[in-house]
């Protein structure tokens, strides 16, 4: 295991069924790395211990006037000193791969799961805690992951040294090997209070972050209404919360820190007293005393492992925890395994009735702007529709459900309500994975970007002042809403699906443009399968069916003219209040004629 091997071809499928067992699964896909560093840590850490007895033998050969004795003393602490630099190193080397390693397959398995589940992962999991699980998290995760070889390799230098000392000098190592165990199990009864302080902070947090993200995503439009200060004022209170959680979680920890240095302290007191007691008797020499003195001294620092793996433990877990919800979702129902090629022909959904004709350009009508979005992603068959037991979206009969992600992404692509652009040029926002069957500058003029080209050309740092090598900022967010609305649908013409469903994809232009658009679309697509989600009768005049769902099923079929003396969809469609629903037939079919002249006059 090399860090020049990441990113991984396949992450491995985790065990996701809690924290704990993640965490498990994760070190046992690094054993390679971890018996690595526990090698590397044993060395350097028996290094340090061995240093005591060169030490203590150095000592007493000076008592007894030997040579030979302090030559080989001198032997032996230089090759412990040896041992401590390459063990040091190699232990650094060999746990920073760890870490980034987990690090690194947390991130792919996060990245695989948002891909799988698309815009559905935010509907089931906050943003906030998205965001929190793809940074903090992971940070936290890795640092257990390479914290577990250096914990085992204190471990076993700890009982290495207390079994020494035992058979060295007894009466010395029977104090040691009692005062051991307890100095690392004396901070376990705070670490339950610790924990939780900790999980409380992490909470606060992960809520502080869900506010920021919320809040940078809005910031254009809070300005606009005035309540930036508001959200910042929120915001604020939210950072204290999270300070004041944190100073409680940092005293508790602070107080295992100074029990791990009060604790030692006394047993290195006790260690002194009573073996001057014995060298004053003459029952052991001073050269054994000092080794005893520096082992136990030397042992502070094997011990402090026992703290931070305590302390990665504890940060760790709820951090693996949120990790393995995030990766536990599932879609609605796995892929059957059944090879069932690129389905092209009706697009069927039985849970609404909604029916969308191969090769036809048909428009759905909504009373409820969610549950049109909501109907928009079980067409593309992203959305959890399993949770109340709705049966899969039907393409030619095969279940949406039921393909692989690959085919079943490829066949029925989705543009929701608020597309995002990614920084980078425009050649490169349109550089996505296409049929090929689609030039850019005709999706460009289908989606009405003329605009948007002169104003990207006069942007241009090139001299030719060319529009698709102009940079676009993150988000879009140089553009403006009815802009960046164009160049997405530019961008999902140009993908040229099987079927492509579209959800409210003009509501940021004005009439006019809005009318070439819908001509636009409707001529590029000229045999394919698109459904557009809009309530504009000027998209919907130029459908070639429209269907109209109320209360979550087809409610009726037909062009946009003939539903139109329906109340229902022409409440829906031309706003109609309840005074003029209730003006009678008359009434009605005059409010139809001028919706038709309307639409005349912006063709």
């Amino acid at each position: 295991m090399q860090i020049r091997d990441l990113p991984y071809t396949d992450p491995g499928s985790p065990d996701a069924r809690s924290g704990p067992r993640f965490l498990l699964w994760l070190g046992r896909n690094q054993l390679d790395g971890q018996l690595k560093a526990l090698a590397w840590g044993l060395l350097h850490f028996c290094g340090v211990a061995g240093l005591p007895l060169g030490v203590g033998r150095a000592v007493q050969a000076v008592v007894d006037r030997s040579g030979s004795g302090l030559a080989l003393s001198g032997a032996v602490i230089v090759l412990c000193g040896v041992a401590i630099t390459v063990g040091d190193t190699m232990l650094h080397r060999a746990a920073v791969t760890n870490w980034i390693t987990a690090a690194a397959r947390v991130q792919q398995l996060l990245a695989r799961k948002a891909a799988e589940l698309g815009s559905a992962l935010t509907r089931r999991v906050a943003a906030g805690e998205v965001v929190a699980v793809s940074t903090g998290d992971v940070e936290k995760i890795g640092w257990f992951v390479e914290a577990v070889s250096r914990f085992a390799a204190a471990a076993l230098t700890v009982v290495l040294v207390c079994v020494g000392l035992l058979l060295y000098e007894p009466e010395l190592g029977v104090i040691v090997a009692i005062g051991v165990p307890v100095l690392a199990l004396a901070v376990l009864p705070l670490l339950p209070r610790a924990t939780r302080r900790a999980d409380i902070q992490r909470e606060k947090a992960g809520r502080a972050t869900e506010l920021a993200s919320d809040t940078v995503a809005g910031l254009r439009v809070l300005r606009g209404i005035g309540g930036e200060e508001l959200f910042l004022g929120r915001y604020r209170d939210a950072s204290q919360e999270v300070r004041r959680a944190a100073v409680r979680s940092a005293r508790m920890w602070a107080l295992i820190s100074a029990i791990q240095v009060l604790l030692p302290g006394l047993l290195l007191i006790a260690v002194v007293w009573y073996g001057a007691g014995l060298v004053r008797d003459g029952r052991i020499g001073v050269g054994e005393l000092v080794t005893a003195f520096s082992a136990v001294t030397l042992l502070m620092y094997p011990l402090r492992h026992f703290e931070e793996i305590a302390m990665a433990y504890s940060f760790s877990r709820p951090s693996a925890k949120r990790a393995a919800r995030v990766l536990a979702l599932r879609r609605t129902t796995e892929p059957s395994g059944v090879e069932y090629g690129s389905p092209s022909g009706d697009l069927y959904d039985p849970a609404t009735g909604v029916l969308a004709p191969a090769g036809r350009f048909t428009a759905v009508v909504c009373g409820d702007p969610d549950a049109a979005g909501v109907l928009a992603e079980r067409l593309g068959g992203h959305a959890a529709g399993g949770t109340d037991g709705a049966p899969s979206v039907l393409l030619g009969g095969v279940p949406l459900d039921e393909l692989v992600l690959d085919a079943s992404r490829t066949a029925v692509l989705v543009q929701d309500k608020d597309p995002v652009l990614l920084s980078g040029t425009l050649r490169e926002l349109l550089d996505v994975p296409a049929s090929g069957q689609v030039a850019a500058e005709d999706a460009l003029a289908a989606a009405q970007c003329a605009d948007v080209l002169d104003a990207l050309a006069q942007a241009s740092v090139e001299d030719d002042g060319d529009p698709m090598e102009t940079r676009i900022t993150e988000r879009g967010r140089s553009l403006s809403g009815g802009q960046r609305q164009r160049l997405a649908l530019a961008r999902s013409l140009v993908t040229d699906p099987e079927v492509l469903v579209l959800d409210e994809p003009t509501s940021a232009v004005d009439s006019h443009t809005e009318a070439r658009i819908a001509e636009g679309i409707r001529t590029l697509r000229t045999g394919r399968t698109t459904v557009v989600f809009a309530s504009s009768p000027l998209l919907l005049d130029r459908a070639d069916r429209v269907v109209f769902v109320h209360d979550g099923k087809v409610a009726a079929v037909g062009t946009h003219r003939e539903l139109l003396h329906g109340v229902e969809y022409r409440g829906v469609v031309t706003r109609e209040t309840e005074e003029e629903q209730l003006g009678g037939p008359q009434a009605a079919d005059e409010l139809v004629d001028v919706e038709l002249e309307e639409m005349e006059e912006s063709a």
